[in-house]
This record gives structure tokens, sequence and C-alpha cells, in this order.
């Protein structure tokens, strides 16, 4: 397993979260502990010294036997001194004899009318005690002595490392816990991950095929998708790039090719008449303007996807645009016997675009009517409402099927193959189309219907006048 895991990563920082909250929580559970336990030992031990204290008045043998009883009853010890600090009287404690003295700190803080209190170690029989010492005084008020109260907490501090065992215990547990839970977790997270890691390389060495199974409908689950959709993608991107450049080259071969055998005709003086050698000329023309022609549109459709075309936005009028579109086109409409109609709305609203692309992209659409249509007529119309203007190029022309609708946008892509010269054109003109119109903010769509004709639609937002 690689350190730099994403197991290794999980499993380290939720171990650490559980470190980081049970080590503060078993300390503060234990100091509950031990602080619950010692005040209520304190309390009843400084209740007790109080008591003993006040009800002694002498330090006489009958007295000292009184409190040894009540020492074996209480299971507290009790020790009295007398005013030099000597121990006069002890109920068991082996550490501190009958007729030695304590500690002259502790004398001398019983001498200042003072209460003592810490914990007292036995080093003979290995016990720890809690000491409250209070100072006798006689009926005069002059000290005649004092006396400790000890109560045993060596159960307490049993009982204290039993609950300290319990909670590492718990805390090792918890850890151990966490960690197989982690463990868990992470592989069940990083499973996915590998494939996907899998999945991705395979894609970038070319194999668009692969796939990721989608296990869940979360993050992971969605990166799976979106894995998926990439691969997709890029499988239709070396597709389009496969046929675009079959496309150039079937477009460039056909015009060279032309070039090539009536320049060799005309080189070698292979016609017979002067009207062949023009015609020939006329060929040769024709040829390089579709070249060009074909040039000039992909350079210009490249520039337009990315984003490096320049385009002057102003208020442009539609009617004004389609009106001169329509003189532009008036004479190929005429020459097929076709009719021309144009429904001119009045008080028409402006929209914000680039002038001479709106007429290229009207242009473009009337062309492709006229060279589609056999018979009948062309409309266009003018319609709005409250936030959109609307430009239909209807006909009545061969029509398009349905299911070659949804590339029609696509470059090069022709509904008719076999006549795909037929019709002239270099196959990008739709594609410019709809680059221009998404560029200036609008969208365009398409009907049709094999033999009736051909419907597009152009939507483009109104501009918006402020009230004076």
């Amino acid at each position: 397993m690689k350190w730099n895991s994403i197991v290794v990563k999980l499993s380290s920082s939720i171990l650490l979260l559980v470190l980081v909250i049970l080590l503060p929580l078993g300390f503060v559970v234990n100091q509950i502990f031990s602080g619950f336990y010692f005040s209520k030992i304190q309390e009843e031990v400084e209740e007790a010294s109080d008591r003993y204290a006040n009800s002694i008045d002498s330090l006489d043998e009958q007295q000292f036997e009184l409190f040894e009883l009540l020492a074996s009853v209480t299971e507290q010890e009790i020790i009295i001194v007398d005013e030099q600090g000597i121990v006069v009287a002890n109920s068991g404690i082996p550490s501190v004899p009958v007729g030695e003295g304590i500690r002259a700190e502790d004398l001398a803080v019983m001498t200042k009318n003072a209460d003592i209190r810490r914990e007292y170690y036995d080093d003979i029989n290995n016990s720890r005690y809690l000491q409250v010492g209070k100072p006798i005084y006689s009926e005069d008020e002059q000290l005649i002595g004092g006396i400790f109260v000890l109560a045993s907490v060596e159960d307490l501090y049993q009982s204290l490392e039993l609950v300290k065992r319990a909670i590492i215990l718990a805390g090792i547990g918890a850890v151990f816990l966490a960690v197989g839970f982690t463990f868990i977790l992470s592989r069940k997270l990083s499973s996915p991950l590998l494939e996907m890691e899998k999945a991705t390389r395979k894609i970038a060495t070319g194999d668009l095929n692969t796939r990721v199974s989608r296990s869940s409908m979360d993050e992971i689950g969605t990166l799976a998708a979106a894995i998926n959709d990439l691969a997709i993608e890029l499988h239709r991107y070396r597709s389009n790039r496969r046929e675009f450049l079959a496309n150039i080259s079937h477009e460039l071969q056909t015009p060279i090719t032309y070039l090539e055998g009536y320049t060799s005709a005309l080189r070698n003086h292979l016609y017979e008449t002067e009207e062949e050698k023009e015609q020939y000329l006329q060929i040769i023309q024709l040829e390089a303007g579709r070249m060009s022609n074909l040039v000039s549109d992909l350079f210009e459709l490249s520039k337009m996807e990315d984003g490096k075309i320049a385009l002057v936005f102003e208020e442009v009028d539609l009617v004004e645009v389609i009106e001169n579109t329509l003189l532009k086109t008036k004479m190929n409409a005429q020459a097929k016997g076709l009719q021309l109609e144009f429904n001119q709305p009045y008080d028409f609203p402006s929209i914000n675009a680039d002038g001479l692309r709106m007429e290229q992209i009207i242009s473009n659409l009337l062309e492709n009517a006229i060279r589609y249509t056999e018979s009948g007529f062309i409309k266009v119309k003018l319609s709005s409402d409250s936030t959109k203007v609307r430009v239909i190029v209807e006909d009545t022309g061969i029509g398009i099927p349905q299911e070659d609708i949804p590339f029609l946008f696509e470059r090069f892509y022709r509904v008719e193959k076999s006549r795909s010269r037929e019709f002239g054109g270099t196959g990008l003109g739709l594609a410019i189309v709809k680059q221009l119109v998404e560029l200036q903010g609008g969208a365009i769509t398409v009907e049709s219907q094999i033999g009736k004709g051909t419907c597009f639609e152009l939507a483009f937002p109104i501009i918006r006048r402020e009230s004076p």
C-alpha cells in the first residue's frame, strides 16, 4: 500500500480525529470522577474534624479511648497531639506512634490557629490518606493541642485506576474500531477512484470505448458519469475530426483534379477551338473560386469557434437588413421562377447585433432556400413579443429528413451525399450561420418535411429602452 494513498490519508485523518476526541474526553472524565469523590471524602473529614475538635476541651485518656472507638466505627483514623506537637493518641497510623512529634511545619500552622489539609502517605502500610487537622482549645480559649482526622483514599485510587484502565481500553477499542471502519470506508471510496484512474489512462492512450461503472448516485457516481461523458465526447470529436479531414480532402481533391486536368489541356493545346479554350478557362476560374470560398469559410468558422472573430454590435433594424438581402438574392430567385414574399411590419423593434453579420446570416438562409427549392415560394416573416424578435425563413423546397435535422449545423454535413456537388456550396454555410447567431446572443431552430419544405427560425433578444 502506498503511503500517500487515499486509504492511508483518510485512515490517518480519522484516527487523529478519534485520538483528539478521546484523549481530552478521558482526561475530563478522570478529573470529574476524582474531583467528585475527593471532594466528598474531604467534606466528610472536614465535618468530622470540626465536630471532634469542638467536643474536646481537655486531653485526658478517657477521651482518647472514646475517639479511638469512634475511629473504628467511622473507618476514619484519629491522631491527637498536645500543644508541643507530641502524639498523645493514635487510632491506627503506624508511621506516627504515640510519643513522637508531628512535622514542624504542621505544628507551626496549628499554632497560628489555622487548619491543615493535605494528603498523607503512610510508608509503613503503604496507604494514602486525606488528612485534615484542627487546633483544640480549652474552655478559656487556650491552645491545648490538635486533632487530625485521616480518611483512607486507597480504595478511591484503586477505583480511579480501574476507571483509567476502562477509559484506556475503551479508547484502544475505539481506535481499532475506527481504523477498521476507516479502512473499509477508504477501500470503498478508493476502489471506484482507482477504477476511474485506470479508465482515464486507457482513454488517454486512445481507447475511447472505455467506460466506468457508476455504482452510486453521489459525487463519485457523478464523477464516473462525467468520465463516461468525456470519453463519448472525445470519441465524437475524433470521429468528427476524421470526417472533417476526409471531407476537406474530398472537397479539395475535386477542384484540384479539375485544375490539373484543364491546365494540362491548355498547356498542351488539347483544344480545337477558341470557344473550347474559353470553356476550359471558365471551369478553371470556377473551381479556383470554389477552393477560395472553401478556405475562406474554414478560416472564418475557425475564428468563430476560437472566439477570435470581431463583431461590431450596434442597434440593427432587421427590416432594413432583410430588404437589402432580398434585393441581392432577387435575381437568383427569379431565374428559377420562385416568388419571394416578405411581410414588412410597421415599427418593428431593433436588436443589438452586428449588421453585416446579420445580413450574412439572412443571405445564407435565403440562398439555401433558393438552391433547394425548384418551384413555389420563399417567405420571410418577422414577429416579436415582449422579450424577443423572430425571423422565419420558409420555403417549399425538397425538405430534410427528420433523422438528418440534429446534424444539420455540423461542418460538411450533407443531407444527400450523392448530390453534394449538384447543389453547390461548401457544406459550411449552416455551421457558420449557427456560430454567428449564437455569438450575437440568438438561437436557431429548424423544422422540415420531405417534399413540403423547410422552415428556419431565428430568435434574438430585443433592445430594452429605458424610460425617460
